[in-house]
């Protein structure tokens, strides 16, 4: 795939864009075992080529291959009010991009595409074929995590619906009071600080407990229950479960006055993106493959690695978890596979031409047609090549380091990023 940074923040095009559908479809027909899940990672976020790239690939997925799902690294519980918008046309765009889409995306043209071209696709198809979308993220932002109020109510609701009152043991009135105030959730300062957490209180043990006895109701009459709901409904209440348990957990860690809090934070993360992705693939499993957008370091088989560079005594401080990508790729073996993505110039960056002894070097240099490169045919072993510096840290940029080309089955490269978005 050849494209050249310009010269000014005008809009440009990509015309070989289209093409990136076919090439990762020959890609997957190369492969010995059909996935059921295919993750297409990005190098860095911001650059609206690589979400761009990923719609171009999921239609043509959609349209010639069979898949019926999509999950991106966005908040799965609002992640519903989008599956609403795309699938039954609840609500508008608008809305479904502002509170619907987590971490500031909601403004991405391409995401606005995608909603957009899911809605149209659905329009006229059965309920059973309509192309899904979710989010499989936790309800967590880089400087704070959401208050658990809205999956904790939401569960006790579909359980007071459905089981005697008296078999609940915890009622709303508790819970709102244990909960307090929405704001002391999420307060902007607590993940720098472990001060400004609310996850050291007392109450939050409490709902910790709450949450872990309601979930375990959920599994222990999950036979009643799901007679008692609908597929959908008995989906959305696992669901409520999940982000309930897994949100208490992480702000008691973002507590933790340790040095190894941080790492603890994005391997609680991971860990349960792993669930969210877990739980998409068992709804899905008779309808279609999905395929994953997000991160390159969410979605690799090996062990992801991220230097931090923050103010204080974290600064510098290298982190080291499995990703989501490795633990499901734990759960489904072959059928799980992983395109990772990386450029070569991006000058707005502050990254010229990739040096030729770099992973994004040997890239741009491979002759292979295409757009997708296999991994397995690169001809230099990871020995030889050294990572590509990062440039500017705060771009949030990830090098493909040589001994991490393990982790994924094909790279999808770009010469070089556009200025802009």
């Amino acid at each position: 795939m050849h494209t050249h940074p310009t010269s000014t923040d005008a809009a440009w095009t990509f015309a070989e864009e289209t093409e990136a559908g076919s090439a990762v479809a020959r890609f997957l027909a190369a492969r010995a075992t059909t996935p059921r899940v295919l993750a297409l990672g990005e190098p860095i976020h911001g650059q609206e080529i690589f979400p761009r790239l990923r719609n171009h690939v999921f239609r043509h997925l959609v349209e010639h291959h069979g898949y019926r799902s999509i999950a991106i690294e966005s908040d799965a519980e609002a992640g519903l009010l989008v599956d609403a918008f795309v699938t039954e046309g609840a609500g508008t765009l608008d809305e479904a991009l502002e509170r619907g889409i987590s971490h500031g995306w909601g403004t991405s043209p391409a995401n606005r595409e995608l909603l957009a071209w899911l809605r149209e696709v659905n329009r006229d198809r059965p309920a059973g074929d309509r192309v899904r979308f979710y989010g499989f993220d936790g309800s967590v932002e880089i400087s704070e995590a959401a208050s658990p109020r809205h999956a904790l109510t939401a569960l006790h609701d579909f359980l007071a619906a459905r089981l005697d009152p008296a078999t609940l043991a915890h009622d709303l009135e508790t819970i709102d009071r244990l909960l307090g105030s929405d704001e002391r959730w999420s307060d902007p300062q607590a993940a720098l600080d472990p001060a400004h957490s609310v996850g050291s209180a007392p109450e939050v043990a409490r709902l910790r407990l709450i949450a872990d006895d309601l979930t375990t109701l959920l599994a222990a009459q999950s036979p009643r229950l799901a007679a008692a709901s609908s597929p959908d409904e008995w989906w959305r209440a696992r669901l409520h479960g999940r982000t309930a348990t897994w949100l208490l957990r992480y702000h008691m860690a973002m507590a933790d006055p340790s040095l190894d809090r941080m790492e603890r934070l994005v391997r609680l993360r991971d860990a349960w993106m792993a669930e969210n992705l877990a739980a998409v693939r068992e709804r899905e499993d008779r309808r279609g493959p999905t395929l994953v957008f997000a991160n390159n370091v969410h979605l690799k088989r090996d062990e992801s690695r991220m230097t931090l560079h923050w103010p204080g005594p974290l600064d510098g401080r290298e982190l080291r978890w499995w990703s989501a990508g490795a633990l499901l790729a734990g759960r489904l073996g072959a059928e799980y596979a992983f395109l990772a993505s990386a450029f070569g110039a991006a000058l707005h960056l502050g990254l010229d031409v990739p040096p030729p002894d770099t992973v994004e070097g040997l890239l741009a240099a491979h002759p292979a047609p295409g757009l997708v490169i296999d991994t397995a045919r690169l001809p230099a072993p990871a020995a030889e090549l050294r990572p590509r510096p990062a440039g500017d840290p705060l771009h949030g940029y990830f090098p493909l380091d040589p001994a991490e080309l393990a982790g994924a089955d094909g790279v999808l490269f770009v010469d070089g990023l556009p200025r802009g978005r």
